[in-house]
């Protein structure tokens, strides 16, 4: 078993893709309606092939709630890896993108935090090397 893809929920995805497409970096990987419904998939240009991550439509109200319960209690709502956070984090910033949190060292990791537009927090995280 494996995982191929996880999902995030977002208040717009027309602005979910432009925010992790442009600003972060993301590739589109699946794009495709039925209806009212949306499958909308980035993944890593670093892994094409990896974990896509789904910009699911926060459309239920049990989903709106669970996004907007971690955003008040200022948890990520998915982590993101890097092996060059300050790198990262200079190129994201530049991109317009507005951090909470800038590169902090804690245990065994430095991470940064910022908002992708759509209603959730997003932590960067570059493992120590021991």
């Amino acid at each position: 078993m494996k995982i191929k893809v996880t999902s995030i929920y977002v208040d717009d995805q027309e602005k979910a893709l432009r925010f992790y497409t442009e600003i972060l970096g993301f590739a589109k990987k699946t794009d495709f309606s039925q209806g009212p419904y949306r499958w909308l998939t980035v993944a890593s240009p670093e892994e094409p092939d990896g974990v896509e991550l789904q910009l699911a439509l926060n459309n239920n109200p049990a989903a709106k709630t669970y996004q907007q319960a971690l955003f008040h209690q200022n948890q990520p709502a998915t982590m993101f890896f890097t092996d060059d956070i300050k790198g990262d984090y200079e190129r994201i910033k530049a991109r317009g993108a507005e951090f909470t949190m800038p590169p902090t060292d804690v245990t065994a990791s430095t991470i940064a935090m910022l908002k992708d537009t759509c209603g959730n927090l997003i932590q960067v995280t570059q493992l120590k090397r021991w």
